[in-house]
């Protein structure tokens, strides 16, 4: 989505949600997020995982300047420990590797995932090991660009829509499904939405 994309369906979503509208009015509206396609951009998400962005994104510049191509082969060909002292735990190594190897040996291709229906990309990615739904998501959001996806695991996101809301508690993924629904088909750019009120709002 571009910004223009990501205006009209926030817009789309405060005419149907009178939350929406007063914070929309408070904080404006998010940038889109777009990464590229391939073997990078899910390296980057599984590094992400369980980890401040601050941590993540200093692991990825340390990775960068081992691999300035940073590909599936030039992984494998690493000597043993230099992504453990890059920051990575052992098992995202494992993961990574395994990534690779997916590719490599063709069990996985990034480039057939655009053709696919959502459920299916996102059967195709939890088939990797270390990969769960929630990578799985955001490849669809943000390399895919398909705008009704809500990924209802992620924390800021529960934590952005129980504050929208009033909420007593953090809702749980399933709750924040069915809170949002009445958002669709544009729930991409409601999750955009959501992890910039997340940053912007008043607690």
């Amino acid at each position: 989505m571009d910004q223009e994309q990501v205006i009209n369906d926030v817009d789309s979503i405060a005419r149907v949600d009178a939350e929406v509208a007063r914070a929309l009015g408070a904080i404006g509206y998010p940038q889109p997020r777009i990464r590229a396609q391939g073997f990078e951009t899910f390296f980057s998400t599984m590094v992400s995982q369980q980890i401040s962005t601050e941590a993540a994104a200093a692991i990825m510049q340390r990775v960068r300047k081992l691999l300035p191509r940073l590909d599936a082969l030039s992984l494998l060909k690493l000597p043993e420990g230099v992504l453990r002292e890059a920051g990575l735990s052992m098992r995202k190594v494992e993961y990574a590797q395994g990534l690779a190897r997916a590719i490599l040996d063709g069990d996985f291709v990034p480039g057939d995932l655009a053709a696919m229906e959502n459920d299916e990309v996102i059967k195709a990615i939890m088939a990797l090991r270390g990969f769960g739904v929630w990578s799985a998501e955001i490849y669809l959001m943000f390399s895919l660009r398909r705008k009704d996806i809500f990924p209802a695991d992620d924390l800021a996101l529960q934590v952005s829509l129980q504050r929208l809301k009033g909420l007593a508690q953090r809702p749980t993924p399933k709750q924040a499904r069915a809170l949002i629904e009445h958002w669709s088909p544009w729930r991409s750019a409601g999750s955009l939405f959501l992890w910039h009120y997340y940053r912007g709002a008043p607690t």
